[in-house]
């Protein structure tokens, strides 16, 4: 039987970018796939327990349009109460990069609630298995 985890790497920490991972761990989890998540560098930033509300902007090719729609997006679930809602629909982890909090110097008791714990890169595949795994 084939491995059906569904493993995200977030990198990026805007907005949209979460927000579309977010939409995703729920879709995987709704389907029954567990899911890991794990977070690097400014996807990490921003689970930051006192910075998850705050503003993080869209990806730059988003443009004018695209960022009008990620307010807009932004009114109805944030992307941190979309990754709760997976959680509770299903069996996803999401886990810091330690390296990463190394380099940013985070701890965590800086980080979100929702986030489960600290794994290295080797934790992060021997989990994902030979499921999907999407950047």
């Amino acid at each position: 039987m084939a491995d059906d985890t569904f493993s995200l790497i977030l990198f990026s920490g805007t907005d949209d970018k979460l927000h579309a991972a977010a939409v995703l761990a729920v879709g995987a989890a709704a389907m029954g796939r567990p899911v890991n998540v794990f977070l690097q560098y400014w996807a990490l930033d921003a689970f930051r327990d006192d910075r998850v509300r705050k503003d993080h902007g869209v990806a730059p090719e988003a443009g004018e349009d695209g960022a009008r729609a990620v307010i807009e997006q932004q009114n109805t679930t944030h992307w941190i109460d979309l990754f709760e809602q997976a959680k509770d629909i299903g069996e996803v982890t999401i886990n810091a990069c330690a390296e990463s909090m190394e380099l940013l110097s985070i701890t965590a008791d800086d980080l979100h609630p929702v986030v489960d714990g600290v794994w290295g890169v080797a934790r992060f595949f021997m989990e994902a298995g030979d499921g999907a795994t999407f950047i």
